[in-house]
């Protein structure tokens, strides 16, 4: 290789190098500031790295190749005439001139370039980087950003546990620190999870975990104690420090509490309890329809799948199917347990089960019924979650029509079985009608006259209800017969030709077979009469044979002749006019149904007696006012923490100065935001600390006063907004900048 190519290329290296230093000398100066601020190292360490990274991409010194040096020498080197880039070529591609031009150029730049420096800011960027370090330097020793070092050395941000003094006039004296806390969880052993050693204070396990702590202080400590919600609980003193061990059982907030050889009280703040409830096993049946049915001549099975899981472990699970046989008084159960068809190992966490329900195998027969669950349990100790699947049925359906019978003094059904079919009826009308613009007067008239003959069979469904047991009963007064003339001649002429054939046992002494006394053409009402009438229940008698009392049985006479005029108007395709017979008719018959109800009878006020004397007479001497007075008391659950809210804000204000009965206010304030707490510790357990805080006298600062009183706010459940309450009209405008307030605030 040429000399001239060579020293182009050792000037290309020692240009980038400078331009890394300049990043290296920029990025030192900026970290060795941030970790005088910080005075963390980890801190300044990121910086480092970070401002390398940002001045790299700034500097970019890759782009300082051979192509850049080629032409920085030809604008600073006279002698290399604009042909250094000549030396970039390959010889063989260049003409003689060229290569002779090329060769001058190689000569001087060996001369020339151990003289020339690259382009640099080295020594500004040493004089950043120092004018850094003593930037940092000073505001290190004038304690500037004492508050940042503070804050990020705040025992909220580490896992170390910190104490303060609980008094702030003997708190000046030496405080107590760990030298070494070791926390240790330790899982139920049904969780398979064994133990783990962790530093953070804030604990969430499993419920039914053992917490066990153990404290190493750097001095002597007196009676160190663990704070759980107000539980205190002695920790016992070991050979390197002292421990205390507790049960998870639910969730809270705990804290310890010690003194020194002084007497001084000190506690550290709020840490997190929280309790993982171990949920019941889930159980999923797959593709099976709730209710299933076999005719007598189906394959009777029923292919049952399903997928269980649990977070720990299943215990067992199996199936409990209930057959049941017969109806009515006389239906018998029989419960049994079946095992799936899979064996479930103790500890699966998921498993799929299956298994195949053969009814016949259970001796089901037709008309029985099967019903089944899955029911799961976990390992759960000293009680185990129980779960359990919707209940799913299987039925052989019995297609052998019973006819029910009402014979001696078996039971009887009172309800008929069309007791709501004339609300269909109005129905169907109300449609007819509707479509009566729409379809042939064919098809009107014969829908019509269907709904009269389902009128009609309402009705004589009715009329058995009532004891009448002919069909052909004489229409009431009210409907008069449309039809005349040949059809009554008809009529008259079939029974005179039926009359020839018939056995008339109801004719006035046929045949002679009994002599006629002369009495028995006395008027029938001159017979004496039953005394026992009034007590007999006469079931010859179609009005007497009835199951309702007499009112009901009225109403229901009222319904049957009003259901008459409905198929009336029906048969003469006037549906119009039927409807509000049938409306009627539904009115009694929900009269009926509704009477049949039980009610209890309303306790309101029973007046006292008037004096007959008195009435009418205009002296009210003797009568007073009835005057009652109650006082009444509303529960406030929350009551000390709006005491709380509202003493802040005066604290706020400046208006007064603490107190020591604020003491007690602030802590029964934190009692009941410690209840609201625990479904969520980790919600409210900044609040929790500013109060302790208020309460050692170790965070009685407006800052402190407004983060509590916020927290305390937002703790407040939500009042319901009474109408009217408020006075002033808010506009959208006005409610949009509250919002946005809120925002920020």
């Amino acid at each position: 290789m040429e000399q001239g190519k060579l020293h182009l290329m050792k000037f290309q290296k020692r240009w980038q190098l400078l331009s890394y230093a300049e990043v290296f000398l920029y990025a030192l100066g900026i970290a060795v500031l941030c970790y005088f601020i910080t005075e963390t190292v980890w801190f300044g360490l990121v910086t480092f790295i970070m401002s390398v990274l940002l001045f790299v991409f700034r500097k970019k010194p890759w782009k300082h190749n051979l192509n850049a040096t080629s032409s920085y020498i030809d604008a600073h080197v006279s002698e290399a005439s604009f042909s250094t880039g000549l030396l970039l070529q390959p010889e063989d591609s260049l003409s003689n001139l060229a290569r002779l031009q090329r060769y001058k150029v190689s000569e001087e730049l060996t001369k020339r370039l151990g003289d020339i420096s690259p382009p640099n800011a080295l020594k500004q960027a040493f004089l950043v980087m120092l004018g850094c370090i003593l930037l940092g330097f000073v505001l290190h020793k004038l304690a500037i950003f004492r508050g940042v070092v503070d804050e990020l050395n705040n025992p909220k941000n580490t896992e170390q546990i910190q104490f303060v003094g609980t008094d702030s006039v003997q708190a000046k004296s030496s405080i107590p620190a760990i030298e070494k806390q070791e926390i240790r969880v330790i899982y139920p052993s049904y969780t398979r999870l064994g133990s783990k050693i962790t530093a953070d204070p804030n604990i969430k396990a499993v419920t039914g975990a053992k917490i066990h702590w153990k404290l190493q202080f750097d001095a002597a400590v007196v009676a160190p104690v663990l704070d759980v919600m107000g539980e205190l609980k002695p920790m016992q003193k070991s050979e390197t420090g002292y421990q205390v061990q507790l049960p998870l059982t639910a969730s809270g907030f705990y804290s310890f509490k010690f003194q020194n050889e002084e007497g001084t009280e000190f506690t550290s703040d709020l840490f997190s309890l929280e309790a993982v409830a171990d949920n019941p096993p889930e159980i999923e049946i797959l593709g099976l329809e709730q209710y299933t049915y076999f005719d007598f001549s189906d394959k009777k099975l029923v292919e049952l799948q399903s997928t269980i899981t649990d977070d720990f472990g299943i215990d067992e699970s199996y199936i409990i199917a209930t057959v049941s046989k017969g109806t009515g008084e006389s239906v018998k159960f029989r419960e049994e347990k079946l095992n799936f068809k899979e064996a479930i190992s103790k500890g699966t966490k998921s498993i799929r089960a299956t298994k195949t329900l053969d009814l016949n195998a259970l001796k089901m027969e037709v008309g029985d019924e099967l019903y089944f669950y899955i029911e799961a349990f976990d390992e759960k100790q000293p009680k185990r979650n129980v779960a359990r699947s919707e209940t799913y049925f299987a039925v052989i359906k019995d297609t052998v029509g019973e006819q029910f019978g009402v014979e001696g003094t078996l039971g009887v059904d009172q309800m008929p079985d069309y007791f709501r079919s004339q609300r269909q009826l109005i129905i169907d009308t109300e449609k007819l009608i509707k479509d009566k613009p729409s379809i042939s007067i064919q098809e009107f008239k014969s829908r019509s006259n269907e709904l009269g003959f389902d009128q009609k069979a309402l009705r004589l469904k009715y009329g058995q209800f009532m004891g009448d047991e002919s069909e052909m009963e004489e229409a009431p007064a009210v409907i008069e017969s449309h039809e005349e003339g040949e059809d009554h001649d008809h009529a008259e002429d079939q029974e005179n030709i039926l009359k020839e054939f018939m056995h008339d046992h109801d004719g006035d002494n046929e045949h002679n077979l009994v002599e006629q006394d002369e009495h028995e053409n006395e008027d029938t009402s001159e017979e004496p009469e039953d005394p026992l009438h009034d007590y007999l229940h006469n079931h010859d008698d179609p009005e007497e044979s009835t199951l309702f009392e007499e009112s009901l049985k009225t109403k229901l006479r009222k319904a049957l002749s009003i259901m008459w005029d409905a198929e009336l108007y029906l048969r003469l395709y006037e549906p119009e006019k039927s409807l509000p017979f049938q409306y009627e008719a539904l009115k009694y018959i929900q009269e009926i149904k509704n009477s049949a109800r039980i009610y209890v009878h309303r306790i309101g006020f029973d007046p006292p007696p008037i004096k007959e004397e008195s009435r009418l007479t205009g002296k009210i001497k003797d009568i007073k006012n009835y005057i009652k007075n109650e006082t009444t008391s509303a529960d406030l659950p929350f009551e000390a923490i709006e005491n709380a809210v509202s003493r802040l804000e005066q604290l706020v204000q400046g208006e007064q100065e603490f107190k020591e009965d604020d003491t007690i206010l602030f802590t029964a304030a934190g009692n009941e935001l410690a209840q609201l707490a625990i479904d969520n510790p980790g919600k409210y357990l900044q609040v929790l600390q500013g109060l302790k805080s208020i309460e050692n006298n170790t965070g009685r600062t407006l800052e402190n006063y407004q983060f509590v009183q916020k927290g305390l706010l937002l703790a407040l459940p939500s009042t319901p907004q009474v109408p009217g309450s408020e006075k002033v009209y808010t506009d959208e405008i006005n409610s949009l900048f509250l919002k946005q307030l809120k925002v920020y605030d």
